[in-house]
């Protein structure tokens, strides 16, 4: 350290404590004068003999305040549409009594939840955190859950459907009211489980660089480090890899099972199941890959790695938003692909916009071509 840095270090010393060294006897602030002008600087065991990197990120924060909001807002909209309509049909045209609607009210309600937290991080993504303490924790935590049920929704809406098609006989038994409402519970269960660790760890503090941040604080590194990998690894377990191979293992077992019977449109309905499992594996796969790389590098840091390394947060940024959209797109491919579905649209379009109905046949949208009573009924295409 040099001498002038000395200096100046002293001299903010001397700003810091001049106020009340005033109100003190003169010899006090002599004492303190003495010190201010000491020139020895022969003790340097404070000395630290190395650089000291401040990790700011000033050029990726600026790169997420550009980019960031613009899809939240788009992410929120389109969420907030899609998930809404599903929910409105259900209301006019569907009853709860059926397992499959249950687990799709339960899904819509945790797309809406997850949603709900996006147009708080858009605004905090622009600038800082200006919603205080209590929402931090609250937007974190409903952010947190609602991401985790959403995709335990979906691999269990993709069970359901398994058992609807390749144990159809058996399922009947057990495809009760009682099972979807038991199912349910348990997974908004796991998701808060999931997601305490926010409702603890986030805070909001005072950063020099970029304002007043809502994140996770209150500890020494070392603890931090070890939550941020016990989320990592919970996530690409628990909430990747796990509905990954179940929703495959579902998927292929009703392929081959299509495959062996007289269904008709055979084609058509292997062919959306593959765009299924291919949008589910294209959305969610980058992301979690950034999320392992991550968990790596905190747990095996080197000598030579770079902790301001801004690549893996660009990435995060942007496979983080493709995770995001499967939430907005997932209602469609569990309902408006299916043909009892795509009928109550059409009849709830033909009801508040006539000029509709002369473009569609009365067959389209009538209620009998919504009853079918193949044992395929549940996974109708």
């Amino acid at each position: 350290m040099s001498h002038s840095e000395i200096t100046s270090a002293r001299f903010l010393m001397l700003q810091t404590l001049s106020a009340p060294a005033m109100d003190t006897d003169e010899d006090s602030y002599a004492a303190f004068l003495d010190l201010f002008n000491d020139t020895n600087t022969s003790d340097t065991s404070y000395v630290v003999n190395e650089n000291v990197k401040i990790c700011s990120k000033q050029v990726v924060n600026q790169f997420g305040a550009r980019i960031i909001p613009v899809f939240y807002y788009v992410n929120f909209l389109l969420s907030y549409l899609g998930n809404g309509l599903v929910l409105l049909i259900i209301y006019k045209y569907e009853k709860l009594s059926t397992v499959t609607n249950i687990f799709l009210l339960n899904l819509v309600l945790s797309n809406l939840l997850f949603a709900g937290s996006l147009p708080f991080w858009a605004a905090y993504h622009q600038r800082e955190w200006i919603f205080g303490k209590a929402l931090c924790k609250m937007v974190s935590s409903a952010y947190f859950i609602g991401f985790y049920s959403s995709i335990l929704f979906l691999t269990l809406l993709t069970f359901d459907r398994y058992l609807a098609v390749v144990h159809a006989i058996a399922a009947a038994k057990s495809r009760k009211r009682a099972y979807a409402v038991v199912a349910s519970v348990t997974v908004w269960c796991v998701s808060v489980v999931a997601s305490v660790k926010e409702l603890v760890l986030q805070n909001v503090w005072d950063s020099p660089f970029n304002g007043l941040v809502c994140e996770e604080t209150g500890y020494s590194d070392s603890v931090m480090n070890m939550w941020r990998l016990v989320s990592y690894y919970q996530q690409f377990l628990l909430f990747f890899l796990l509905p990954l191979f179940m929703v495959m293992y579902c998927y292929v077992s009703i392929t081959v099972r299509i495959l062996s019977t007289r269904m008709k449109e055979k084609c058509r309905a292997i062919k959306l199941i593959f765009v299924i499992v291919f949008t589910f594996f294209v959305c969610w796969t980058p992301y979690n890959i950034v999320v392992l790389l991550q968990a790596v590098q905190i747990s095996s840091p080197t000598e030579d790695d770079d902790s301001c390394s801004e690549r893996l947060t660009y990435a995060l940024y942007v496979t983080r938003n493709i995770a995001y959209l499967y939430c907005c797109i997932s209602p469609v491919f569990y309902t408006f692909v299916g043909k009892k579905f795509q009928s109550h649209f059409k009849r709830l379009m033909v009801k508040n916009i006539p000029c509709l109905k002369r473009h569609m046949s009365p067959s389209s949208y009538s209620t009998r071509s919504t009853s079918q009573r193949t044992p395929h009924s549940a996974y109708e295409y």
